[in-house]
């Protein structure tokens, strides 16, 4: 026997950002002075009386197998988070409970998409998406958003993009790592596209919250019951909660999805962690307020590093509406060198970048936008002015 690795897996890139992190960390931990841009996750710890739920349910022995989809509590909580945030009615029955946001993506693509389907992936996107849909035998089809409109794509874009191959929309709003939101009347006008060619729209909401100066997102969902009917909402506690580790995400899907979702977990992985599901059933009944104070200081230090960025010559940003993530635009420095070695994409500058000034950003070639580095502001004041200021540094030492 030849083969040792399945073909399938030749088709995976290993996750940019997930290398990134680690070896800041590793930097981090032999002594080094690094100043990482690349987390995206945010830097508060879990509010205490999540992780007192879990607490709890440890005392009380709730450490048993639960069912596949989730318990049923955590799976009526969520649904009452779509009744009333996105103004949607679903089932219990209806949502799933995952390791996460990311599995839910997975088990959405693994359920929907067959051999050869194309899937539509507006760009910049998650580094993730197109790893999945290749996985599960699609093919991703990119959608160029234009730094002028926010990176944001149009239904004209889209209806360029839709062949009889086209089986699935993945829309992210807001969105990682552009921190785009489109309102409700560009989601409107998405959403009718999709409808006349009756393609499947993943909708992946996991910074619902995040979003600043009153910009609000709307659901893809909430356009119509025949919009609802194609459209599989994923969401979570990881980034609203300061949950990442917790590995608790969940999606809401048509009956038929649901059930053919909830078989394949039910063989894959079984339930989700039944402690962190307890955690979770906590923190949707989280006040407002709680959120809205993350909210706030997300904001201050997005306007901090938006204004560091607005005086660095060479260097600019394209504003974020929500998230936690700044598209630093870099490309017009591409040609420069450092220590004789030619700036010709991102991951060379951010590679030089980290050896010269201990700075760890993610490449934006990871994202489709080779000419942009992703920051995160999921850090303090304080990181946010050193990070920065060794980038100008940086970028006035470039021959």
């Amino acid at each position: 026997m030849n083969r040792r690795i399945a073909s399938r897996m030749t088709t995976i890139s290993p996750s940019l950002t997930l290398a990134i992190t680690a070896k800041s960390k590793a930097m981090k931990a032999a002594g080094e002075p690094v100043v990482s841009f690349g987390a995206g996750e945010p830097d508060f710890n879990t509010p205490q009386h999540i992780i007192d739920a879990a607490k709890r349910a440890l005392d009380a022995g709730y450490t048993k197998y639960t069912p596949s989809s989730g318990l049923l509590s955590l799976r009526k909580a969520v649904a009452e988070k779509f009744r009333r945030d996105n103004g949607l009615d679903y089932e219990p029955s209806q949502i799933i409970v995952s390791n996460g946001a990311k599995h839910s993506i997975f088990n959405a693509c693994y359920a929907l998409i067959e051999e050869g389907d194309e899937v539509i992936i507006p760009a910049p996107y998650w580094l993730t998406y197109p790893e999945v849909v290749k996985v599960c035998g699609g093919v991703p089809v990119y959608i160029e958003g234009k730094k002028e409109d926010k990176f944001k794509f149009t239904p004209a874009d889209l209806e360029r993009a839709i062949t009889p191959r086209t089986r699935m929309l993945i829309f992210n709003s807001p969105s990682n790592p552009t921190g785009a939101v489109y309102t409700e009347s560009e989601v409107r006008a998405i959403a009718a596209v999709c409808e006349k060619h009756e393609i499947f729209v993943l909708s992946d909401e996991i910074y619902e919250k995040l979003c600043y100066n009153g910009v609000k997102p709307f659901s893809i969902a909430a356009c119509s019951d025949k919009m609802k009917d194609l459209t599989i909402t994923v969401n979570g506690v990881s980034k609203t909660y300061a949950m990442t580790g917790w590995r608790i995400g969940y999606l809401a899907a048509p009956a038929d999805v649901a059930r053919a979702i909830d078989s394949f977990q039910s063989h894959a992985t079984s339930n989700a962690c039944s402690i962190a599901q307890y955690a979770a059933l906590e923190a949707l009944s989280s006040p407002e307020s709680e959120v809205q104070a993350m909210v706030d200081v997300f904001a201050r230090r997005r306007e901090k590093m938006l204004g560091l960025i607005a005086k660095i010559d060479g260097l600019s940003a394209v504003e974020p509406d929500g998230a936690f993530y700044v598209m630093l635009v870099v490309g017009g420095l591409y040609g420069k060198s450092y220590k004789g070695r030619k700036i010709d994409g991102s991951i060379a500058f951010s590679d030089a970048l980290l050896e010269a000034e201990k700075v760890a950003t993610v490449p934006g070639v990871s994202f489709g936008a080779d000419d942009c580095l992703r920051l995160s502001y999921s850090m303090s004041e304080a990181d946010i002015e050193e990070g920065l200021a060794r980038i100008a540094r940086f970028v006035s030492a470039l021959g």
